[in-house]
């Protein structure tokens, strides 16, 4: 038993010894392989303001999966780089996607915005970058980029745009290289410059209809051209402008000048525009403050359409075949026309657009609306146009009264609590022990009186629109005076004023001795 015992033994410990042998030799090669593949695979993530989980918390999958997309570099950054925006696209048909990744040296005093080129490279088994070269663009925060065929040959154009830190807007269109991958970076650049433009008024590209041959792929199209709108410095009139007309030439590859016009501006009192167009964002954003609507072609007004700037909570809703978005309002840039601004919607994070506001006249804009293409989600509605602002003189006949003045110095008693309006165009309406604070507005839209008022620090409001009757009155002939007020609560929609079928609201005027309203206008 003792000999069978040791056999057993001996033959249990060499076959442990095997195993333990195999396992030391291929291991390590596992793990190595394991290693290798997961570097070749690696992503880099760079942090932003707010992590992904606190965005996509309530959101889908897939908006998830491309918000991750979003801000993914394929390579990581150097010291002192920080990361702007990332275009991924197939740039050479090879079956590796490629990239653009935009970002700033933060050690350079108002760093341009550099753009690197990534390819894979398959001798090294990973990505790298292949072409890296600075744009126009210094405000960081107005930079956009993608691609479009603009010459016409199907060559891959990559427009890169913003502004620099002198308030001009900056466009500059890259061909890619018709050399390949492995050739571009180093004896050839992966990216030819044919157009860079700068404009203190907007820049735009003309996008010319293309015939079905070319969608077919059995003919070449025709190129785009650049508009280039700048201040016409002959003339005394700020809003007069020089429109300058950019077309590509075939025989040296640029984008050359082509025909300069002059396009006379509005004649209006050229004090007011002095000081709304003085470099400063936040008196333009005063002055966009509220609702807008569309202007048609025609020249009326259509109510079924219309932007509403909120300056105060940083947002901008647009509204147009029955459906509302609302754009987080992240940056806004003056120029010498307006104010461009960059916005995030707040449902797809993923989804960027870019407002570029003009003065049209004291009482209009014209707004140029572009987003982020990238995502293939079309625009419900022909956002760019003039638009003016809703309870100004155009929204009146001429037989109507005279406007109503926007704020009142009064207080009120009723259902809802004491309201009371100040001068300075803020209220506060006190329930109980909870007061609210906001701001208000008075104004006409047509023959009706109404009431805006904007609460501050509610989360999901907005603003509350009422209707103004005035019980007991000539309400026309009483416009001017505050008494009591009715209130019933309406919305401002595709069908214009959309009553809400709620309970009206009744309020007292408690004489305090103060004046009914401010006198806007006279000296009464």
């Amino acid at each position: 038993m003792t000999g069978k015992a040791t056999k057993i033994l001996t033959i249990s410990v060499f076959i442990g010894a095997v195993f333990a042998i195999i396992g030391l030799i291929v291991y390590p090669r596992i793990s190595t392989d394991k290693q290798n593949q997961e570097n070749r695979q690696s992503r880099v993530i760079i942090p932003q303001a707010m992590a992904s989980d606190e965005v996509y918390s309530s959101g889908s999958t897939a908006e998830r999966m491309a918000y991750e997309d979003d801000i993914s570099s394929k390579v990581a950054l150097r010291e002192g780089e920080s990361l702007v925006s990332v275009l991924s696209q197939n740039f050479d048909a090879d079956p590796q996607e490629e990239q653009v990744i935009a970002y700033r040296r933060l050690t350079e005093i108002e760093s341009p915005v550099y753009i690197s080129y990534i390819d894979y490279d398959e001798v090294q088994g990973g990505y790298r970058r292949i072409w890296e070269t600075p744009t126009a663009v210094t405000k960081p925060g107005t930079f956009s980029m993608f691609t479009q065929d603009m010459v016409g040959d199907r060559s891959i154009c990559l427009i890169v745009m913003g502004m620099n830190s002198a308030g001009e807007h900056t466009l500059t269109v890259l061909q890619k290289s018709r050399a390949a991958a492995a050739e571009a970076g180093e004896e050839e650049p992966a990216f030819i410059k044919i157009a860079e433009l700068h404009a203190d008024g907007s820049l735009a590209i003309n996008e010319t209809g293309r015939s079905t041959a070319y969608q077919l792929g059995l003919s070449s199209g025709e190129s785009f051209t650049i508009l280039s709108y700048s201040r016409d410095y002959e003339s005394s009139n700020i809003l007069d402008q020089i429109e300058t007309t950019y077309r590509y030439n075939p025989v040296n590859g640029l984008y050359e000048q082509q025909r300069v016009a002059r396009i006379p501006g509005t004649q209006i009192e050229q004090r007011q525009v002095r000081e709304l167009l003085s470099g400063s964002a936040d008196k333009f954003e005063h002055f966009i403050d509220g609702l807008w609507y569309y202007v048609s072609p025609e020249g009326t007004l259509d109510q079924r359409q219309y932007i509403y700037f909120d300056p105060d909570n940083r947002e901008i809703i647009f509204f147009a075949d029955e459906t509302q978005q609302v754009f987080s309002w992240h940056n806004s840039s003056p120029t010498r026309y307006g104010l461009y601004i960059s916005s995030q919607n707040i449902s797809v994070t993923t989804l960027r657009r870019f407002l570029e506001i003009e003065l049209a006249t004291l009482e209009s804009i014209r707004v140029k609306v572009s987003e982020d293409v990238r995502l293939k989600i079309g625009v419900s509605a022909p956002w760019n146009g003039t638009y003016r602002k809703a309870g100004i003189a155009e929204l009146r006949s001429p037989a109507e009264q005279t406007p109503v003045p926007p704020y009142i110095s009064s207080e009120y008693d009723g259902s809802i609590g004491k309201m009371v309006f100040s001068s300075d165009g803020t209220y506060e309406l006190h329930t109980g022990a909870l007061v609210q604070r906001g701001r208000y507005t008075f104004f006409m839209m047509g023959s009706i009186e109404l009431l805006e008022l904007r609460p501050e620090n509610i989360a999901g409001l907005t603003r509350d629109v009422y209707r103004v009757e005035r019980p007991g009155t000539g309400q026309e002939d009483d416009r001017g005076t505050a008494g009591d007020l009715t209130l019933t609560r309406v919305r401002l929609g595709t069908r214009g004023i959309q009553d809400l079928h709620e309970a009206a609201i009744s309020l007292a005027r408690v004489n305090t001795g103060q004046e009914n309203r401010e006198d806007t206008g006279s000296g009464s």
